[in-house]
């Protein structure tokens, strides 16, 4: 069976989805690979007996289920659903829009969701499959011109622990990933969007803001290859883990919030234990 898994792929047409195709075809695995572009996918993965592309816009249900089905047809069954597909709002919150923060949402938060509903009712009735989803460091803290994606990836984080408790009776596991910096497309002109509006008071931060992300595209210090081929190892697991924390830097981003939370845990021990009632 494990030659036979099949993978199916959101947001296969560029950056970490194009490494993880390549890398579930290398190991043997048949793949669906989905994007919003067809073509654009098609170039990026290239040709494979094993390979079916499929349009899929995550934030349209009626394309989740069109590409399940078209899944089920070619392979007749779906193993490991990843989650990858998202997009970067960058700014600070008073300046984003009501519809950027809607359009970060529709894709980091409520995209995953539409696969995931189209996905389930497969998995459970073979009793058996893996959802990894693509979080973030911002899903374990958040950051100064990160509101729209922290809140996207917060919401990704709280909504992965709830489904895990809930299909874990039916045989399927999750995985949620949390990657650091990888050299991926995500901080590209395509993948990330800045604040239309400009406040005053926040002029002078922002053009620093703006000058680390615009310029750290391309010197992220994680290989999105690596880390393709790291989810391959633990997606064949028997029991995989139920979070990956991804590269050096977000290991250090972890252990700092697991600090800062005990922290503030111990600074104010004795009034939160004496919040109980009296008969108690």
């Amino acid at each position: 069976m494990t030659a036979n898994k099949v993978w199916f792929i959101t947001g296969a047409g560029r950056g970490m989805g194009v490494d993880i195709t390549k890398a579930a075809l290398t190991s043997g695995f048949k793949v669906v690979a989905t994007g919003r572009n067809t073509d654009k996918v098609a170039q990026a993965v290239g040709e494979s007996e094993d390979l079916l592309i499929v349009t899929l816009d995550v934030t349209k249900p009626a394309d989740a289920a069109s590409a399940v089905n078209a899944a089920i047809d070619r392979f007749g069954r779906i193993d490991v659903l990843v989650n990858n597909a998202a997009s970067f709002y960058a700014g600070y919150f008073e300046e984003l829009t009501p519809e950027q923060m809607e359009h970060q949402l529709a894709t980091s938060l409520i995209g995953p969701m539409n696969v995931t509903r189209a996905v389930l009712p497969v998995l459970r009735r073979q009793r058996s499959g893996l959802i990894i989803s693509i979080s973030s460091t911002a899903g374990l803290v958040g950051f100064e011109f990160g509101a729209a994606y922290a809140a996207s990836k917060f919401g990704l984080e709280g909504w992965m622990q709830s489904l895990q408790a809930e299909i874990e009776p039916f045989g399927i596991s999750t995985i949620t990933v949390n990657p650091g910096f990888f050299r991926t497309e995500l901080l590209t002109k395509e993948s990330t969007h800045f604040a239309e509006q400009a406040i005053e008071d926040y002029n002078e931060r922002r053009v620093q803001q703006l000058q680390f992300w615009e310029g750290y595209n391309g010197q992220q210090s994680g290989d999105p290859a690596k880390l393709a081929q790291a989810l391959i190892t633990i997606a064949n697991q028997e029991k995989p883990p139920l979070r990956f924390i991804a590269g050096a830097d977000a290991i250090g981003t972890a252990e700092q919030v697991v600090a800062t939370l005990e922290q503030q845990l111990n600074a104010y021990r004795d009034l939160s234990t004496s919040l109980a009632h009296e008969d108690m």
